[in-house]
């Protein structure tokens, strides 16, 4: 079993900053990309940030210079340090991991159970 916990959400004011962490555990062999994504009530979810191992990242335009994804490989854990913080980066904020898991071949997709940000104007 493979779990990804989240923590660091909450309430904010416009221009603040938050840091979201992310924690995998369980059975696992490996992780691949670590990232984070968003959702809003009636809108598909959308991808944040994301870091390979190797620690390559990648954003979304409208979080670029602000937002900071990282990763500690020895913990299994990702964060994403968010500054300058807008209303409009309301959301429920995902972790995801593409793993290995002891056992099996394959990569598989992990989902935590989203977290909340809130920002208020």
């Amino acid at each position: 079993q493979v779990q990804l916990v989240e923590s660091g959400g909450g309430l904010v004011q416009a221009g603040g900053s938050l840091r979201l962490s992310c924690a995998a555990s369980g059975t696992i062999l490996r992780i691949n990309n670590m990232g984070w994504y968003r959702q809003v009530p009636g809108k598909q979810r959308e991808l944040v940030a994301q870091i390979t191992r190797s620690d390559n990242t990648d954003y979304a335009d409208s979080v670029k210079g602000r937002f900071t994804i990282s990763r500690d490989n020895a913990k299994n854990t990702v964060f994403l340090q968010m500054n300058s913080l807008k209303p409009e980066d309301t959301a429920v904020y995902y972790c995801h991991a593409l793993l290995r898991s002891t056992g099996r071949i394959e990569l598989y997709d992990y989902w935590g159970q989203g977290t909340q940000v809130t920002v208020a104007s």
